[in-house]
């Protein structure tokens, strides 16, 4: 059957594969010269009246399908319509239309993150330098760890909805799997900056964290390192399961065995040998590790336990103060070290030794917590290129 007899279809997505069907038969059917740029310029104008008259096609359908009828013209047809970089940048804008099409995505997100934050604001206000002030800085890490991996949920069912979409499209060399990923990063990660700036900024001159401007500035970029690992794991997730149920299975797990091996319950030298790998690679112990040494590490000599607060926590804190500091003299002559109300007993760096976090210095670890989340970009490509095997041959 001749090109030009066959009935042009306009149903939803039929034009689509019109463009990839014509290119393919164009290949087989042995027009040259004069005859086949007539018979493209006919066929490019049909396509792109299909696509016009179709419910739903965007602009950025449009310049797909009048690149690649323009190609069309050509005696040997490319494996792809389009340079990589053109790829790249409609399916940008078609990702960030999306985006600006569903609001209330991102809202929900800003939203969480913007109560937690203000509810850990109320809680942990202006801790004091005191041993129980030190817990207090660690239940706050660790939760807002958490809160940021956890908000990062949402990137799930982005793929898993487009999966059939993208399986359609790359079947006909639409674009390619790595012009796809790339995209899905560039438009996942402003939302990410602007969650990061909103949490920080409302805990961390509210609780007192220490570091000034240059450790708020290091906070903000540890709470986007998390939500851009949390994000790229979430996402490589999205690529090598089924379904969404099982996805939210699999994504919840993961993340909580992330917080046992992070070191907040267990530092890293009581962990059991056949468990440490698990501690190496949990995404959570990176920025956990970067906020301690943010904070207890950009004042070494300050001091967290003075005197008689070394009792806190044990028998002895229950007696009157002035028998607290009889019992301090007394050992202080036991030991032969002048002890008294106002010694320093325990500073930053002892706080940081006796929790192991001495691996790594706290920039090393943002760009760890920044790899990861490349490296689960790259894993997400190669799910990408391993679970879409129906090529045009």
């Amino acid at each position: 059957m001749r090109i030009g007899d066959e009935k042009l279809r306009t149903g939803d997505g039929d034009w689509r594969r019109e463009t990839n069907l014509y290119s393919r038969r164009q290949a087989t059917a042995g027009f040259s010269g004069e005859a086949v740029q007539q018979q493209a310029g006919q066929r490019r104008d049909d396509l792109l009246v299909a696509a016009r008259d179709t419910q739903g096609s965007t602009a950025d359908d449009l310049d797909l399908i009048e690149l690649a009828a323009n190609n069309n013209g050509k005696e040997e047809v490319d494996a792809y319509a389009n340079p990589w970089w053109v790829e790249f940048w409609i399916l940008t804008r078609r990702g960030f239309t999306n985006t600006r099409r569903t609001p209330e995505i991102f809202l929900t997100r800003l939203g969480v993150v913007v109560l937690t934050g203000f509810i850990m604001a109320s809680i942990f206000w202006r801790l004091d330098n005191t041993p129980k002030g030190v817990n207090e800085r660690f239940s706050f890490f660790d939760i807002a760890i958490f809160t940021v991996f956890y908000t990062t949920g949402d990137a799930l069912p982005v793929f898993l909805m487009e999966r059939y979409i993208f399986l359609r499209e790359t079947a006909h060399n639409a674009y390619r799997p790595s012009s796809y990923m790339l995209s899905n990063a560039v438009v996942a990660f402003p939302p990410l900056i602007l969650l990061a700036v909103a949490f920080a900024a409302i805990t961390f001159f509210a609780i007192g964290l220490a570091g000034g401007w240059e450790g708020f500035v290091f906070f903000v970029l540890v709470m986007l390192a998390s939500l851009w690992a949390g994000s790229g794991f979430v996402t490589f997730v999205s690529g090598v399961v089924p379904h969404l149920a099982i996805g939210y299975a699999v994504v919840v797990a993961v993340l909580a065995y992330f917080l046992v091996f992070s070191g907040f319950f267990m530092t890293r030298d009581r962990i059991a040998d056949y468990w440490i790998w698990f501690h190496y690679v949990s995404l959570m112990k990176y920025p956990y590790e970067a906020m301690m040494q943010n904070e207890f590490g950009a004042d070494p000599g300050k001091c967290f336990m003075r005197g008689v607060q070394m009792f806190d926590g044990t028998p002895m804190a229950t007696l009157p103060v002035e028998t607290q500091v009889n019992a301090l003299n007394g050992m202080s002559k036991s030991v032969g070290i002048d002890f008294n109300s106002t010694s320093c007993i325990t500073t930053g760096t002892d706080i940081l030794a006796k929790h192991a976090v001495d691996q790594l210095g706290k920039w090393g670890c943002l760009w760890v917590t920044f790899a990861w989340g490349f490296l689960f970009r790259v894993l997400f490509y190669l799910a990408l290129r391993l679970g879409s095997k129906n090529k045009r041959k």
